[in-house]
């Protein structure tokens, strides 16, 4: 996929959370941050609503095609009018979601995909949604990060989520599962496969020539030589001598009560995580306000700030608009790497 434009689409996220007032004020702080140009797909009359809510002075300039946006950027966040007819008649009720609402994401959520997956935009960030209410309108994945991979013809297992800030990045092996179940679902397999994509992808988006990855334990003190279990020598060490067989720079399994002190971080580019939380609550910890999603493995570039709706607070004015600024900055670095 040859990328045409060094324009960021961007997908509008639920109406009634904070993704239209962030998107509104990452354009409002477009010059300090440095922001390369994007539009929005959808939602001109939500974004306009978004923007008075919070105070900010945002001309919409209304565009039927994104080779349009660069040239408005500028003097206005341009919002690409939504093709096929679809619905685009949902009002701004922060706090409030409803299925209109849902109906109105999910267009602007395909439709920005489908421009980077056909090059008229260098790269898709996309906003937060609630996937409860996406069920009812026709969403059938755990996630926007299953959504992307089945847009891209790729079975879901080829891409991997990966979270970034400016002190750390993560990659979970396990996400949306219950905790009990990921003894079960840790394979050598699945650890090579990550890993192989998270090197791939630190080399050729984040411009790391030889990453260097670290890889958790699954129990406490990493097993302690199977004291307190037996993955870390059973499956995580065997996988982690594949790949460096394979030349992959990977280390462990480390214990990870100590993988995230601000002593180990510099040891390694990414740690590979065994579930959620072992990987988001040190990201979360440290680097919340610029926290950045970016989906590993497709050929497509992916970023989302990583944080949901926050229906509690939208319309108030106090969401911190910081970590949608890092992902449209991110989303703009990794697509000029790809063009240079």
């Amino acid at each position: 996929m040859a990328i045409v434009t060094d324009t960021l689409a961007l997908s509008l996220g639920d109406p009634a959370g904070i993704g239209p007032e962030m998107i509104a004020a990452a354009w409002a702080a477009r010059g300090p941050a440095q922001l390369p140009p994007f539009f929005i797909v959808g939602g001109a009359q939500i974004l306009d609503a978004a923007a008075a809510s919070r105070g900010l002075d945002v001309p919409i300039a209304r565009i039927s095609d994104p080779g349009e946006a660069a040239n408005a950027f500028s003097t206005s966040l341009p919002v690409l009018d939504l093709s096929n007819g679809a619905a685009d008649d949902a009002a701004y009720t922060p706090g409030k979601p409803n299925r209109n609402g849902a109906a109105l994401a999910l267009a602007s959520l395909a439709e920005a995909v489908q421009l980077a997956i056909t090059g008229k935009a260098s790269a898709v960030v996309t906003s937060p949604i609630a996937k409860s209410l996406l069920a009812e309108v026709g969403f059938d994945f755990p996630g926007q990060t299953e959504f992307l991979a089945d847009a891209c013809k790729l079975p879901a297992e080829d891409a991997a989520m990966m979270l970034a800030g400016p002190q750390l990045r993560t990659i979970p092996l396990t996400v949306h599962c219950a905790l009990a179940d990921v003894p079960g679902l840790i394979t050598i397999d699945l650890i090579c496969r990550r890993a192989k994509i998270a090197a791939e992808a630190l080399r050729r988006d984040f411009g790391i020539a030889k990453p260097r990855l670290a890889i958790a334990g699954l129990n406490p003190h990493a097993g302690e030589d199977g004291k307190f279990g037996d993955e870390e020598t059973r499956i995580i060490a065997p996988a982690i001598a594949a790949l460096r067989a394979d030349g992959i720079d990977a280390t462990g399994p480390h214990p990870a009560d100590a993988l995230f002190t601000a002593r180990a971080r510099p040891t390694y580019d990414a740690a590979l995580c065994m579930y959620h939380d072992q990987a988001l609550i040190p990201l979360k910890a440290l680097d919340f306000d610029a926290g950045v999603n970016v989906t590993l493995g497709l050929p497509i570039i992916r970023t989302s700030a990583d944080h949901g709706t926050a229906f509690d607070i939208a319309g108030k004015g106090v969401a911190d608009p910081g970590a949608t600024i890092a992902a449209i900055r991110m989303a703009g670095e990794c697509a000029a790497r790809r063009m240079a």
